[in-house]
């Protein structure tokens, strides 16, 4: 019976994450994400700045960006092997620090839930490689 709630829990958290993506428009996500470029690129050209490049974030694992220093708080959540999944982004988007306290992010955040769900959106779009999916 547990066996059972586990697995119906899981299912609705993955449904409300994908709803996240759903919801959101990548386009209007595609103007928010001018807050974050000062500090980060995505696309087939995009380097690290003084953030990491957000090529293929949704669903990637913490801290797994070559040639980026992140900080010991974000290496400690790679260590325990979470993932960029959209609960996550979501959360982070909102207010970085309760997400990694001890991060490197200077982002207050975004309030509106709109503008998250468009950012993931708009993110979502981007394979590794930075070519659009």
């Amino acid at each position: 019976m547990k066996r059972i709630f586990l697995l119906a829990g899981a299912a609705v958290m993955a449904l409300s994450a994908n709803a996240v993506a759903e919801e959101g428009d990548a386009a209007a996500g595609e103007k928010v994400f001018r807050k974050c470029m000062a500090c980060h690129a995505v696309g087939e050209d995009a380097r690290n700045k003084v953030g990491p490049a957000l090529n293929g974030v949704v669903g990637r694992g913490w801290g797994e960006v070559e040639d980026y220093r992140y900080s010991k708080s974000l290496l400690k959540g790679k260590e325990e092997g979470k993932t960029w999944d959209m609960e996550t982004l979501d959360a982070y988007l909102k207010k970085p620090k309760d997400v990694i306290p001890k991060g490197k992010m200077a982002f207050a955040g975004l309030r509106k839930d709109d503008d998250r769900a468009d950012v993931i959106a708009y993110l979502s779009q981007y394979n590794a490689d930075g070519s659009t999916k």
